[in-house]
């Protein structure tokens, strides 16, 4: 299978602009609400016309502006899960999968019985669409539009709907899903955890700009750009700028040594090899590393060599400490510049309970950040 995507389409705030090749894999777009990705996955399904482009399925055309091709969406072969399921409501769960089976009657209903086996949905077979949980609606609307044996099947927020436990457990059947399925499938979401869990290769949207496909494992661990380091759950980001020999940071600190300067952070840091034109730099908050008092040898050791990675210790006061359920989320912030920006630090309980009762009546400590943990971005 492969799926051929090159369109634009002027939404009301900004331009949609996507462009991409998919063949047999997941592939997640991951955007923040409203930025065009639903409108992507309609414009493929042909629900939505874009203005101008290019769409291909396994060699047969969609849709090309210039030929004047648009195929409607029951030529399309394609499966599209809503986010509201859109079940027909006055059908019953059977025929609902029925109605899009083809083949011979017997072909028919093996379809449709293979669908309530599979999404455990036998007893309510003969069950209308209000009388189902939102989870009962989601397995009978996956049972539909497998049971349309399309070779492409698009996923709009599929779990957004979900409890957490349902949703978890609906991830699992979707993976089952994807193992014996013999085609691909398109994700829209803008939950991090969810692209992650269930996708090969993911591509954030921006307000309507598709930035570079790449595997879960990139986008997580360099994100390249602002708008995927945020997307991607980052909490910690500053604007940053080369540091040069003999710069003054706002804090007084001479920066002679260090590879950027993170202004919000107020922190002169080694992040081995920095762009010129890099603009921001993001560090996510289970990547920072604490320095027990009896490490303070080395931290002094790494001020008198500044070229060593040890070099990234600084002293933070802690500002605020916030509960989670099985975690600590500790805020920092560079203990002589009041007026940086905090850092979230996160921490499992025993850890912080440990650390806690270690520190100074100033609530200062040392933490280190790891330089190949560092995220720079260009954009």
């Amino acid at each position: 299978m492969e799926l051929i995507v090159d369109i634009e389409k002027q939404l009301r705030n900004f331009p949609l602009r996507a462009k991409f090749t998919m063949r047999d894999e997941v592939f997640a777009l991951l955007g923040a609400s409203g930025c065009g990705k639903s409108m992507t996955l309609k414009c493929i399904a042909g629900l939505m016309k874009p203005d101008r482009g290019h769409i291909e399925l396994d060699g047969q055309v969609l849709y090309d502006s210039e030929q004047g091709i648009d195929l409607p969406p029951q030529q399309r072969h394609i499966g599209y899960l809503f986010q509201s399921y859109a079940l027909f409501p006055n059908m019953t769960i059977h025929d609902n999968i029925a109605f899009v089976a083809e083949g011979s009657a017997e072909e028919k209903e093996r379809k449709v019985q293979e669908g309530l086996h599979r999404f455990h949905l036998e007893e309510l077979s003969g069950a209308y669409p209000a009388e189902l949980s939102g989870g009962q609606q989601q397995r009978a609307a996956l049972a539909r539009i497998l049971a349309a044996d399309a070779h492409l099947l698009l996923l709009d927020e599929p779990f957004s709907a979900l409890d957490n436990y349902l949703k978890w457990q609906l991830e699992l059947e979707m993976l089952e899903v994807f193992q014996s399925y013999h085609g691909a499938a398109l994700l829209v979401s803008h939950d991090r955890g969810e692209v992650y869990r269930l996708a090969d290769r993911i591509a954030v949207i921006n307000r309507g700009q598709m930035e570079h496909p790449c595997s879960r494992e990139e986008i997580f661990e360099a994100p390249g750009t602002l708008a995927a380091t945020l997307l991607t759950g980052c909490k910690n980001v500053s604007a940053a700028r080369p540091g040069t020999a003999g710069a003054e940071s706002p804090a007084g600190e001479n920066t002679e040594g260090a590879d950027l300067y993170a202004g919000d952070w107020q922190l002169p840091l080694h992040a081995g090899e920095v762009p010129e034109n890099v603009h921001y730099i993001g560090l996510r908050a289970h990547f920072i590393l604490y320095c027990a008092p009896g490490d303070r040898s080395q931290v002094e050791a790494a001020k008198a060599h500044p070229d060593s990675v040890l070099a990234n210790v600084h002293r933070f006061a802690v500002t605020r400490v916030i509960e989670d359920v099985f975690s600590y989320l500790v805020m920092v912030r560079r203990a002589d510049a009041p007026d940086a920006r905090s850092l979230r630090w996160e921490l499992p309980k025993e850890d912080w309970h440990h650390i806690a009762s270690t520190l100074p009546p100033d609530q200062t400590l040392w933490l280190y950040f790891p330089p190949d943990k560092l995220m720079l971005m260009e954009q």
